[in-house]
């Protein structure tokens, strides 16, 4: 079962670094070129299309991270897993206390100070994620 749940929370965590060093050097400064008359319809779509892709990538994470605390891997320390947790803890926290409030402004209308910070932000995430994905590894390059 644990080998399920590590695998589940390898794809997940890989997955979901890739799309955060994206959407933090790509997708989020071309914001600013989307233009100010289509750029309100275009963050409504952009993060309604968005939820699709990470929701599920992100619950995942989520609930196998927390099952790997259950069904620990032989060689995965309880303070390994526990960081592991609490770096994902970490990433809904920058999501929902910083990310979600700047998309929310911007969905109104686009503004230079708002794109500013959703991309300065941003960076808090993709070093959490990148974290995570090291860290990841290196708890199923025990397991090998």
């Amino acid at each position: 079962m644990e080998n399920w749940i590590l695998l589940a929370q390898f794809a997940s965590t890989l997955a979901m670094t890739g799309i955060i060093w994206f959407v933090q050097i790509v997708h989020y400064p071309l914001f600013s070129r989307v233009g100010a008359d289509a750029f309100q319809r275009y963050e409504l779509d952009n993060t309604r299309v968005t939820t699709w892709v990470v929701a599920p990538l992100m619950l995942v994470e989520l609930a196998s991270a927390i099952l790997l605390l259950w069904f620990r891997p032989m060689d995965a320390s309880m303070a390994t897993l526990g960081a592991n947790a609490f770096l994902i803890a970490a990433i809904w926290l920058v999501t929902f206390v910083v990310q979600v409030p700047q998309h929310a402004r911007l969905s109104v209308a686009f503004d230079a100070v708002t794109h500013y910070r959703l991309v300065a932000g941003n960076w808090i995430r993709t070093v959490l994620w990148t974290a995570r994905a090291m860290l990841v590894l290196w708890i199923v390059e025990q397991q090998m």
